[in-house]
């Protein structure tokens, strides 16, 4: 079972306490997933297709409930998909007209509306379970493992950003866009899907995903400390290359034994700790140095190296 199907799975089972709300999820699942069909004057024929079986049940149990309509099921096996797709068919009935004008799908003229009504979400708690049903109906969440993403599917524009309102009413910030003909609402990142899961009631899906975001931030900042470490000791071994081949320069030209004691005692303690550390090296040294003044010396030692000139390294090789 794909993330999706786990999370509307889990909203199908939330139960809103109040008439109010169960209308608005039920509108927002015909709104996106259901088809009007105008078999004569006032005379209306309603088909919802879905492919989710929690969503099928929800939307069935709720046409019942809320409105005691006749309902048809046909489960139609996807010979492409291998998945089961549910058609619910609400034939003509005295009841129906009401019923859509009341979920907002017709307006007071018996005319189709193509965004939401705004007494349908007038409360707050309505504005969530609409939300819920727009998931249900046509909602996507990418698995917490790979990339944080989210869409809701609209086909009209005017849906898409009444949608997105609904959202920025709770400060979830999302953006519209058009793909193969339909609208899309979506999310990105972590934190406003794990917003939007919290506020529709999906619990389990909102710890499941906050479980892997807190194990990728504790990944990624392993990664950054062994990435800063890493550079951190190759910049130090390069350094020591560095200073080690001054010290050499320097013996074989000018002779350790003639430099300043203290550059020649530091000098030779490199030769024999080549891996070690600046503040390490202070450390070593009889009586310790602080990091600053190993520092000042290595430096010392690397200017006296650049002020050989070729014809004191000619004059060594003559010798030599």
């Amino acid at each position: 079972m794909s993330f999706t199907a786990e999370v509307k799975d889990e909203l199908s089972r939330v139960e809103p306490s109040r008439d109010c709300c169960l209308r608005a999820e039920l509108a927002a699942i015909v709104r996106i997933e259901g088809t009007l069909h105008l078999t004569g004057r006032e005379r209306f024929r309603l088909e919802v297709a879905t492919e989710t079986a929690p969503v099928a049940r929800k939307a069935i149990k709720l046409l019942h409930g809320l409105y005691d309509l006749k309902t048809e099921l046909t489960v139609r096996r996807s010979v492409l998909h291998k998945t089961n797709n549910y058609l619910i068919t609400v034939p003509s009935q005295p009841r129906l007209p009401g019923a859509l004008s009341e979920l907002g799908i017709l307006d007071s003229d018996m005319s189709l509306t193509y965004g939401i009504l705004p007494r349908v979400v007038r409360r707050d708690c309505c504005a969530i379970s609409y939300l819920r049903g727009a998931f249900l109906g046509g909602g996507f969440v990418a698995d917490p493992h790979g990339d944080f993403h989210f869409e809701l599917t609209a086909e009209t524009e005017e849906l898409a950003e009444d949608l997105g309102a609904l959202m920025q009413r709770f400060e979830i910030v999302a953006k519209v866009t058009q793909r193969r003909g339909l609208y899309t609402v979506y999310l990105k990142g972590a934190e406003p899907i794990v917003t939007f899961l919290a506020l529709v009631g999906a619990h389990r899906a909102l710890l499941r995903t906050e479980d892997v975001r807190i194990m990728k931030s504790m990944r990624n900042d392993v990664n950054r400390i062994v990435n800063a470490e890493t550079a951190n000791l190759q910049k130090a071994a390069e350094a020591a290359m560095s200073q080690i081949e001054a010290i050499r320069l320097l013996d074989e030209v000018k002779g350790l034994e003639n430099l300043p004691p203290a550059l020649e005692e530091l000098a030779r303690l490199r030769l024999e700790q080549p891996e070690v550390s600046l503040r390490e090296l202070g450390e070593l040294a009889d009586p310790p140095l602080s990091k600053s003044a190993v520092y000042h010396r290595v430096r010392r030692i690397e200017e006296l190296a650049a002020e050989v000139d070729d014809s004191d390294v000619r004059a060594f090789d003559r010798r030599t």
